[in-house]
């Protein structure tokens, strides 16, 4: 994950798709669990994949970031990104893996500013 700009570019060259039509999908521990956040373009925000991605294909790619939220107690990052969900979080996954298929079929149908309006609105669980 953290180093998947030269393999991403590999496939986007092979089959000639421009990085605008590359949808990254990432978690992201800066949001609250469950809230979906999508931008046309941007920055890593922090995240080392992005920071991969963009090396590669520079800012100007669309990407889907699903919020894990911090670990409550510690604040700990890796072992939480790695970690297990809890009953509470297992339980609301598939309404949250259903806002992200929603806005992917709307990034592929009608573009990123529209999948935006239906993503950054809906309310995380």
């Amino acid at each position: 994950m953290n180093d998947s700009g030269p393999p991403a570019l590999g496939i986007a060259t092979t089959y000639k798709v421009p990085p605008a039509r590359i949808l990254a999908i990432v978690d992201d521990l800066d949001l609250p669990f469950g809230r979906l956040r999508m931008r046309a373009q941007g920055t890593a925000g922090g995240h080392n994949g992005l920071k991969s991605l963009i090396s590669v294909f520079g800012t100007e790619f669309p990407r889907l970031r699903i919020g894990i939220g911090r670990d409550r107690e510690t604040g700990e990052a890796i072992k939480h990104v790695l970690g297990r969900f809890n009953d509470e979080e297992t339980a609301a996954l598939p309404a949250i893996v259903d806002r992200c298929v929603i806005g992917i079929e709307t990034w592929l149908r009608d573009g990123a500013v529209a999948a935006q309006n239906v993503v950054n609105s809906a309310v995380a669980p």
